[in-house]
């Protein structure tokens, strides 16, 4: 099992760590920082990490012919997979005969054996594992899939995302200073999120650490390819915690004392134990 991070400001080495998450700017969303392709070029030329390029936003038409070009520049180069969320990659990858590998990161959609499969069988050969399915879930794909998994692990995971300038319509119509962020309590689970506003549109992140340093030892157990750990509310501890977690790993996920250190990150372990249900409401005839 290898150790990947994504970082929430511009890095140009990487400690710790067994390969990199670079968002590239412009297509890239659920990220705090992005880097330009020239930027992302010299860091794979320089670095001996495994690097893996977020591409993940929908695609418009406009897009793709420079994604075209840009995907034709990074194939030259030892890039370890794209993480896409835009179906559009598959064909273009078929159609420009590209020997980069896939990551499928269709957030919410990645959440089965049979649908990993799928996307394995057309080429794609890694997927990031849904944030909304439960341990179990990911231990049964990393039992009966034949995809390379990726399963993040510790973050303040991305929730949302929409195209619109969902801040600077709110500032406006509330005739206040526009601000690039907010955070907003939502009323029915009384959970605190933050909302972020760039050239794309308005990321949601929420407001709370996800610790899933208890679950690693079955990842590890279970042979997960990679898992994902992001910087971004960690900046104070990171470096010590990828430290930490690489020789945890290194160590065969044995050091009890690991996940105990860990459990000043919180208590929250979002899906992994708890299975997301949806329920119909009942509104009463008056």
């Amino acid at each position: 099992m290898k150790l990947l991070a994504e970082y929430s400001r511009k890095k140009d080495s990487f400690d710790f760590v067994d390969g990199i998450v670079l968002p590239l700017r412009g297509y890239a969303v659920e990220s705090v920082y992005s880097y330009s392709l020239e930027e992302i070029l010299s860091i794979v030329q320089n670095t001996e990490k495994e690097v893996f390029i977020k591409i993940n936003k929908n695609l418009w038409n406009d897009d793709i012919e420079e994604l075209k070009e840009i995907l034709q520049t990074l194939d030259a180069y030892p890039i370890q997979g794209i993480l896409f969320y835009d179906l559009a990659f598959l064909q273009i990858k078929k159609e420009l005969q590209l020997s980069v590998p896939l990551v499928w990161a269709q957030t919410h959609m990645v959440n089965n054996y049979r649908t990993c499969d799928y996307y394995y069988d057309k080429g794609v050969e890694y997927a990031l594992l849904g944030k909304e399915i439960t341990l179990e879930e990911i231990l049964e794909i990393l039992e009966k899939s034949k995809i390379s998994s990726i399963v993040e692990v510790v973050s303040k995971p991305s929730v949302a995302f929409s195209k619109r300038k969902l801040l600077t319509h709110y500032y406006q119509d509330m005739k206040k200073e526009k601000k690039s962020n907010l955070n907003i309590l939502e009323s029915v689970s009384n959970q605190s999120y933050q909302l972020q506003e760039d050239a794309l549109g308005t990321h949601f992140f929420l407001d709370q650490v996800t610790n899933g340093t208890s679950v690693i030892s079955s990842l590890y157990q279970k042979n997960c390819s990679y898992i994902y750990m992001k910087e971004y509310g960690l900046e104070d501890d990171f470096e010590e915690l990828l430290k930490d977690t690489k020789e945890y790993i290194d160590g065969e996920c044995k050091d009890s004392s690991y996940v105990k250190k860990y459990q000043k990150l919180g208590n929250s372990t979002n899906f992994f134990f708890q299975k997301t249900i949806y329920q119909v409401k009942k509104h009463e005839k008056n």
